[in-house]
C-alpha cells in the first residue's frame, strides 16, 4: 500500500463552500460543484501576545500552533511537482517526467532545450501507466523516438522527440478501455520491436495476467507476441547490446518482490522467440534473496543487485560460463529500493578517460544516500561529493551524471554532475520540484535523525524529528509544542529527511513533526525489514508509540497534544494506534485501512497476498482490524478518501466513519471524486492539509490557527 508514485502538489484556490451534508465530497469538477459541510470554528479563549522587547530583532511570543507562516497550503499545493523518471538521448538531451497538480495531476514528458524546457507530450495526452496500480517505467527514449503509455486508454504510443508538435501514434490495439497496461519497456533494434511488461485485466482486475511481450514497430498494429509467461509477475526485461540475450526479474505469490524473486536470462532465437533460459539468482532454496535491476554492460556482462549473504541489496555480476554470481563490493548498505514501481535505475555504466568501464551507483546507509564510482575489477569505490543526502535514480551521458535527489535544503531535483575522472568538477540543478522555495529558507526546520529504543530490548528504530521553527515567533518557556507523528505508507518503504513543504507547513506554525521509520521499513537491510513479518499492526504501532514517548521524555512535545497521521498503510498504523494504544490524542487517516479482511478481498493482484506474510492467520486478521474494536477508540479522527481508489477502496473509510459516528466520537469524513490512491489535484492537496490543521487545533490544540480556514463539520462535536 505504497502511496502512488506521482503524488505531489500544485496551485489552486478554494472558495468558502455552503453547508450541505456531513460526509464531505469533492467533485472532480471542483470549480463547478462542491458538496460538503462547513461549521463555525469554536474559538478558544484568546491568549495574549507579548513581545520580548522593542528591538526589531525580537521574536513575538505566541502559543505553539498559532504562528503565522508564509508557507501556506497554497504554497504547499502549488509549488511542487513530482518527478516520474529521467532519461538522456544520444545527443545528451535530458528528458524528465513530471506530474502537474495544477492540471489535475497530468503527467508530462519534458525535454531540456536550452533555457526553456519544452513539453513533448501534447495536452490531450498524459504519460502514465496503471501497471500494478503504482506504475512507473511509463516511457523509454531511443534515438529521437519515445514510446510511452497514455493514461486515458493505457495504449502504447510512438512519438518523435525532435519534431516540435509531433503527434503520437498508437502501436498497440484498442481494447475499448484501459484494460491492458504496459510498463518497463526496451527497444529491440534487432527485430524492430518494443519489449515490455504487459498486464492484462480483461478477465479480472483482481487476478490479472502479467507477461513479457514484444510489440512490433513496423506500423502494423497487432496483438503483442508473448515472449515470457507462466509466473505471477515480471519486471526489468533488459536486452544485451546485440539483442541476443534478455534478462528479467520474476516472482510469484505469496511473495512480494523484496521477499523472494528470481533473475532469469533467456537466449533469443533467429525468429525472435526465447528458445533457452537459465536462472541466474533466486533458484537456490537455501539462499533467500530478492534480485533486482539487471543490466548488461557494454561488453556483454550481466550485472544486478541482490541481498544474499549480508541481507543488504549489493551489486553482483554473473559469470555466464560457470553460471555463478560474484559480489562486487560487499557493504552493509542498500544499493537498491523495494520494487513498488517499475523503471528504477540505481546504477549506470560509464567510461573513464582511458576508456575503462566503471559503474556509477548510489547506496543508502544509516539514513543517508551516497553517490560514487565503483571499479569492479579492482574492487574499489570512490565517493563523489555532492550536496544531495537523498538519491533515487541516475542517468549518464559522456562525463555527466544526471542525479535525481534531494536534501534538507533541496527539494526533489535533478542535478547535472560533471565528472573529471572520479571527481566532481561541477554540480548544477537543472530541474526542481519547487524552484522558488528557497525564499522561505529562514522558516525551514532541519531534520534531526534520531535512533530510539523500541519495546523489544536491544532493538532500535529510526525517525526524522523536525522542531518548530519560525524566525518571527517563539513560545513561552513553560509550553511544550504539539507533535504530529507521521507513519509512512508501504509498509515496506522508507521515509527520508528531505525538504518537504508539507512538513514545513506544520513546523513553521509551531508544531513539532516526526517522520518514523518503524521496524519493517526499508533502508536498513533485510533483518530490519522482516521485523514486520506476521506483526503488522503490532511492531509499527509499538515503534510509533515508542518514538512519541522518546520525544516526550526528552522534552520535545506536549503529552496532551500528541497527534498521528498517515496515508495508505500509514493510515492503517494510525487507526491501529488509536484503537489499540492510548498514546495519541487525535489522528488523521488518509486512504487508510480499517478492515484487513476487506482489504485482502478487494485489493489488486500485486498486493493480494502481501497481507499473508504481514499479518498471519485468520485470527490475526480479525484481531488487528481497527473496525472490529470500535469500542477501544477514544479520541477524535478525521478521514480522507479518494473515490476511485483501487488499492484501498472507499468502503474502508466509510465503514470506520459510520462506526465511530455511531459510537459518539468526534469524526469527519472527506471524500474526493476523481482521486485514486494518493491525491493528485492541487485543490484536494490544499484542502486536506488545511482541514487536518484546523481539526487538530479545534479538537485538542488549545490554540487558534492564524490562517483563515473554514473548518468542515465534525460529527459529535459541532
Amino acid at each position: 500500500m505504497a502511496i502512488s508514485s506521482l503524488t505531489r502538489l500544485a496551485t489552486s484556490t478554494i472558495t468558502s463552500p455552503p453547508p450541505f451534508t456531513t460526509a464531505l465530497i469533492i467533485s472532480r469538477y471542483f470549480t463547478k460543484r462542491i458538496i460538503f459541510t462547513t461549521a463555525t470554528q469554536k474559538k478558544n479563549p484568546p491568549r495574549s501576545f507579548k513581545t520580548m522587547s522593542s528591538s526589531l530583532n525580537s521574536k513575538v511570543i505566541a502559543p505553539y500552533g498559532s504562528w503565522k507562516s508564509p508557507i501556506t497550503a497554497d504554497v504547499v499545493s502549488g509549488s511542487s511537482k513530482r518527478l516520474g523518471g529521467t532519461a538522456v538521448d544520444p545527443q545528451g538531451h535530458l528528458f524528465w517526467l513530471e506530474s502537474r497538480p495544477s492540471e489535475s495531476g497530468r503527467v508530462v514528458l519534458v525535454k531540456e532545450d536550452g533555457d526553456e524546457p519544452i513539453d513533448i507530450t501534447p495536452p490531450e495526452f498524459a504519460v502514465r501507466t496503471l501497471s500494478q496500480e503504482y506504475g512507473g517505467g511509463a516511457f523509454r527514449i531511443y534515438g529521437d523516438t519515445v514510446i510511452f503509455s497514455n493514461y486515458k486508454d493505457q495504449r502504447l504510443y510512438k512519438q518523435s522527440t525532435s519534431s516540435k508538435g509531433s503527434c503520437p501514434v498508437p502501436i498497440t490495439p484498442d481494447y475499448g478501455g484501459p484494460v491492458i497496461s504496459y510498463a518497463d519497456g526496451v527497444f529491440d533494434s534487432r527485430f524492430n520491436r518494443y519489449i515490455t511488461v504487459m498486464e492484462d485485466r480483461r478477465v479480472s482486475r483482481t487476478n490479472s495476467t502479467t507477461t513479457i511481450v514484444a510489440v512490433p514497430l513496423d506500423g502494423n498494429i497487432q496483438e503483442p507476441n508473448v515472449l515470457v509467461s507462466g509466473n505471477d509477475f515480471y519486471a526489468f526485461p533488459r536486452l544485451d547490446s546485440k539483442g541476443e540475450r534478455m534478462a528479467w526479474i520474476e516472482w510469484s505469490h505469496p511473495n512480494m518482490p523484496w521477499d523472494k524473486s528470481e533473475l532469469w536470462v533467456g537466449y533469443i532465437s533467429e525468429n525472435g522467440d526465447i528458445h533457452n533460459r537459465v536462472c541466474v539468482a533466486g533458484y537456490d532454496p537455501k539462499i533467500v534473496e530478492s534480485p533486482t535491476e539487471p543490466k548488461w554492460s557494454p561488453t556483454g556482462q550481466l550485472f544486478f543487485i541482490t541481498d544474499r549473504k549480508n541481507g543488504f541489496w549489493n551489486l553482483y555480476k554473473w559469470v555466464e560460463s560457470k553460471n555463478e554470481v560474484l559480489p562486487l563490493y560487499p557493504l552493509n548498505a542498500e544499493f537498491a529500493r523495494p520494487l513498488w514501481i517499475f523503471g528504477m535505475n540505481s546504477y549506470e555504466f560509464i567510461k573513464n578517460e582511458a576508456g575503462k568501464t566503471l559503474i556509477a551507483c548510489t547506496y543508502r546507509q544509516n539514513g543517508k544516500s551516497y553517490l560514487g564510482i565503483l571499479d569492479d575489477v579492482q574492487g574499489s569505490f570512490s565517493l563523489l561529493d555532492i550536496p544531495f543526502t537523498d538519491i533515487d535514480n541516475i542517468a549518464s551521458w559522456n562525463n555527466y551524471l544526471y542525479v535525481e535527489g534531494a536534501s534538507a535544503v533541496h527539494p526533489s531535483s535533478v542535478a547535472k554532475v560533471t565528472l573529471d575522472g572520479r571527481k566532481v568538477v561541477d554540480f548544477k540543478i537543472c530541474w526542481s520540484s519547487s524552484s522558488d522555495c528557497l525564499k522561505y529558507e529562514s522558516y525551514f526546520s532541519q531534520p534531526e535523525l534520531i535512533e530510539f529504543p523500541t519495546v523489544v530490548p536491544g532493538q532500535n528504530a529510526y525517525a526524522y524529528y523536525y522542531p518548530p521553527t519560525n524566525p518571527l515567533y517563539q513560545a513561552s518557556q513553560e509550553e511544550k509544542p504539539p507533535l504530529l507523528l507521521k507513519s509512512h505508507g508501504g509498509p515496506t518503504a522508507e521515509t527520508r529527511g528531505i525538504l518537504n513543504l508539507s512538513i514545513q507547513y506544520w513546523t513553521s506554525r509551531g508544531w513539532a513533526f516526526v517522520d518514523v521509520n518503524y521496524g519493517g521499513s526499508t533502508g536498513y537491510g533485510r533483518e530490519f525489514r522482516e521485523r514486520l513479518l506476521d506483526r503488522w499492526g503490532i511492531v509499527d504501532v509499538d515503534d510509533c508509540c515508542s518514538c512519541a514517548k522518546f520525544l516526550l521524555e526528552n522534552g520535545k512535545a506536549d503529552k496532551d497534544r500528541l497527534c498521528i497521521t498517515g496515508g495508505s498503510a500509514g493510515g492503517y498504523t494510525t487507526l491501529a494506534a488509536l484503537a489499540f494504544r492510548d498514546t495519541f490524542k487525535a489522528g488523521a487517516s488518509l486512504y487508510g485501512v480499517a478492515d484487513l479482511n476487506l482489504l485482502k478481498a478487494e485489493t489488486h493482484k500485486f498486493e493480494s497476498h502481501y497481507l499473508d506474510k504481514l499479518v498471519g492467520d485468520d485470527k490475526a486478521f480479525f484481531d488487528r482490524s481497527p473496525i472490529n474494536f470500535v469500542d477501544k477508540f477514544s479520541c477524535p479522527i478525521i478521514l480522507f478518501q479518494g473515490l476511485e481508489d483501487k488499492v484501498v477502496p472507499p468502503d474502508q473509510a466509510r465503514k470506520i466513519y459510520k462506526a465511530l459516528k455511531e459510537k459518539g466520537l468526534p469524526v469527519a469524513l472527506v471524500e474526493y471524486e476523481g482521486e485514486q490512491h494518493g491525491f493528485r489535484k492541487a485543490e484536494n492537496i490544499k484542502f486536506t492539509i488545511e482541514q487536518q490543521m484546523v481539526f487538530f487545533a479545534r479538537l485538542i490544540g488549545r490554540f487558534n490557527v492564524a490562517d483563515p480556514i473554514t473548518p468542515i463539520k465534525v460529527d459529535n462535536f459541532d
